[in-house]
């Protein structure tokens, strides 16, 4: 069987999505391009040899009866409407983060679905599918290192253009550690602070960089996290586990060790795809299968909504300097 799939966006991450669809992964096509810039389409659909079909209006392509899948990679404040026109139509779909960019969004979405009767929805965090994650997940479920009681973690990028701002620390880049987190620890938060060390001259003057954000779990483990992203010297992803009786640090990526000129080196990455790379292809092929079977199971639209709650708290902290209260609603049956 082939998965029939529409995508909404050409962008960078949407060209990346189409290109593992159409010459990676299995049992997926893509049939139908949309984006706000239709040469871009039109680029996409030459370069990556898709013959698909270009749609003016992503509603459209959503209806089409050609399309039996959706992929949203547009941008972010666009998703809503395009995830719940999916939705309403009974179409499995993926959605790139955020889910929505408000809290609320993301409710709307939830009962949508829910009023649908089965999932539908998978949100396109990628870190659960990484492999070093998940074996940091399996010390800590396994009990080797005891109760977990801290975490130190740190996602640093070597620089961002001048169109980033403080605020996308949390929505754009804090985002993925908020959703695994929750999941490596099996628990919510409670309450946010961010504070703010001295600013790297690397940063433009709109920008506060870095920035340091606390947290705190339903069942009182403490994190940090260091969100540094004009660091410099490449793309770093850090997560250090403090147990009641050891510590889980989550793995390196693999690189070739070098002694050479009295200097004894490991490569670091520059690049975030390549450093997800393969979490990326687990990722949709995931939603692939489970969209052929009408059983969808990657990150659903609870996850989302709970990491835009926490998101939310953040930005409010980020503002305020206080500790900020996150409340999260018992989660409904229908996401067990």
């Amino acid at each position: 069987m082939i998965l029939n799939l529409g995508v909404i966006g050409t962008g960078a991450i949407g060209r990346e999505h189409i290109r593992r669809c159409s010459h990676v992964l299995r049992h997926a096509k893509v049939v139908a391009l949309n984006d706000i810039n239709r040469s871009q389409c039109e680029q996409v659909n030459r370069e990556l040899d898709l013959q698909a079909t270009i749609y003016d209006n992503p509603d459209d392509l959503i209806a089409s009866p050609s399309v039996q899948a959706v992929m949203v990679t547009s941008w972010g404040p666009t998703h809503e409407a395009f995830v719940l026109a999916a939705v309403n139509a009974g179409k499995a779909v993926f959605c790139e983060k955020p889910l929505a960019v408000t809290a609320q969004g993301c409710m709307n979405i939830i009962e949508a679905e829910m009023a649908a009767g089965k999932r539908l929805v998978q949100v396109g965090f990628m870190r659960p599918y990484d492999s070093g994650y998940r074996a940091l997940k399996q010390v800590l479920e396994q009990g080797e290192i005891g109760q977990p009681l801290m975490l130190h973690c740190a996602h640093r990028n070597p620089s961002v253009g001048e169109a980033y701002t403080t605020d996308m620390a949390i929505t754009d880049t804090l985002i993925h550690e908020l959703d695994v987190l929750r999941w490596l620890l099996n628990d919510d938060y409670v309450s946010a602070q961010v504070v703010y060390p001295r600013k790297t001259s690397r940063a433009s003057s709109h920008l506060n960089d870095p920035q340091i954000v606390l947290l705190e779990t339903a069942q009182g483990v403490r994190i940090d996290v260091e969100i540094f992203v004009n660091c410099q010297y490449g793309y770093d992803i850090q997560c250090e586990v403090v147990g009641e009786s050891g510590i889980a640090r989550l793995p390196e990526p693999m690189s070739v060790q070098t002694r050479r000129a009295a200097t004894l080196a490991s490569g670091i990455l520059t690049d975030w795809k390549q450093r997800f790379i393969a979490a990326y292809d687990v990722e949709l092929q995931d939603f692939i299968t489970g969209a052929l079977a009408g059983q969808i199971s990657g990150p659903s639209a609870w996850d989302g909504y709970a990491a835009a709650v926490a998101a939310d708290a953040c930005l409010a902290a980020q503002n305020s300097g206080d500790i900020v209260a996150i409340s999260m609603p018992a989660r409904p049956a229908f996401y067990a």
